[in-house]
């Protein structure tokens, strides 16, 4: 990823595109082939280093980066960069760094996802407490949690693969994007040879909506990473212990304190997300340019393109990393469940209640009773439902003994699973 951001990398590019308009003029009889040729066989893309050394005199660097691969040629190099302008090479040629850097971010998505689906078919009937408000709501399974992401990446990787699609556009159309100096011929020719479609109609510069439509999709993607993180994070805490970062041999948690294994990956994904989603801004802010091209966007998108492809790319590596080892604790998600003495089977209790002919809101108040009971004396919830007269009135010993059947809280996720499994053989409709 950092090869493809490179100055060199980009001025890689930039001669592809260079090439590539060389080529189309050729075809059409404009530009002499043999000159073509001899540019190709002369010339190279040229020296970040030596680039910069023409810029301190140009102040410009497409100019300073077409007098270093002009100074490698002999006459025929008069036909480098022939009808373009600068907008011209400079936003065909990031399209390809686009496209070649989204192949990585999308390959960065699959080995999560697939590190995800394994892990939650792995953990699909691990039981463990679901939380709302932070508070112990009702059973799920480890799996159950870990299948929602596994779907939110693919969304995820459509919003990308979409995004990716919208800029893999080339122009090649000159100044005010007019033709006037240019074949549109060559557009067509040169944009086919790159793999690129010609933008429909370019003002000098390449519309921003679809940049600002790419890094948004890229901070969504760092934001489900977030999210991801965030519960990895709640869940190490010291007071839950139900999962842990990968912690090997000679790693330290803390310089002070020895027995310290902190989150700190998941802490690092976390802030990253705040830097690709800041990121997304700056693409909202590059779309209102003036007239047919101003420079406004361009500044602040030589930062926020490449940081947020390589923040993003660096984040799935991670997470990969921390899915891949994560250490889980079944039994102090157990644990932790049976903590609030089984409160979490107040919600079946109150539609038994209902199912056998008690007025809902009646059913809730004896419910509550109860419960706050459990809560403030830390009792088990069961043997005060069970030793309530109002409650047993309308429920026996069987009735009973189904409300509290753990197994039964989570007895409906098959189709899920096989929905996850469907997507991870893809079977599934894509990013449905």
């Amino acid at each position: 990823m950092s090869r493809i951001w490179s100055e060199q990398g980009k001025f890689a590019r930039w001669y592809d595109v260079e090439i590539a308009a060389l080529d189309a003029w050729a075809e059409l009889g404009v530009v002499p082939a043999a000159d073509v040729a001899a540019i190709r066989a002369g010339s190279q893309p040229p020296a970040a280093e030596r680039v910069s050394e023409i810029e301190q005199t140009t102040d410009h660097d497409t100019a300073a980066f077409v007098d270093a691969v002009a100074e490698q040629l002999g006459p025929e190099g008069r036909w480098f960069h022939y009808g373009l302008t600068s907008s011209d090479v400079v936003d065909t040629a990031l399209a390809l760094q686009i496209r070649d850097a989204g192949a990585l971010i999308l390959q960065g998505i699959d080995r999560a996802l697939a590190a995800v689906v394994a892990l939650a078919e792995e953990h699909r009937a691990t039981i463990c407490i679901g939380r709302s408000h932070g508070i112990h709501a009702e059973p799920t399974t480890f799996g159950w949690k870990l299948a929602g992401w596994a779907f939110e990446l693919d969304r995820a990787r459509g919003r990308v693969e979409r995004a990716l699609e919208g800029c893999r556009v080339g122009q090649l159309s000159g100044t005010v994007g007019t033709y006037a100096a240019i074949d549109p011929e060559v557009e067509r020719v040169a944009c086919e040879r790159l793999g690129l479609d010609p933008e429909p109609v370019s003002t000098q510069v390449v519309a921003r909506d679809r940049h600002a439509e790419l890094l948004s999709a890229l901070a969504l993607c760092a934001t489900s990473l977030d999210r991801f993180a965030t519960e990895i994070r709640h869940l190490a805490r010291t007071e839950v212990r139900e999962v842990e970062e990968p912690f090997a041999t000679g790693m330290k948690g803390s310089s002070a304190m020895p027995h310290k294994r902190n989150p700190k990956v998941a802490e690092r994904v976390s802030g990253l997300a705040r830097v690709v989603r800041g990121n997304a801004v700056v693409g909202f802010e590059n779309v209102a340019l003036w007239h047919e091209r101003d420079i406004s966007h361009s500044s602040a998108e030589r930062i926020v393109i490449p940081d947020s492809f390589l923040a993003l790319d660096y984040m799935l590596d991670r997470f990969h990393w921390i899915v891949d080892g994560l250490v889980v604790y079944p039994e102090r998600m157990l644990r932790n469940l049976w903590a609030s003495h089984g409160l979490f089977f107040s919600h079946r209790l109150l539609l038994a209640l209902i199912e056998h002919g008690l007025e809902r809101g009646d059913a809730y108040r004896l419910v509550q009773r109860n419960a706050m009971q459990a809560w403030d004396e830390e009792r088990d919830f069961a043997e005060l439902v069970r030793a309530d007269p109002a409650i047993r009135e309308r429920l026996d010993d069987a009735a009973l003994d189904d409300v509290f059947d753990l197994h039964a809280t989570v007895a409906n996720l098959d189709g899920a699973f096989e929905r996850l499994r469907r997507l991870a053989t893809k079977e599934e409709p894509v990013h449905a």
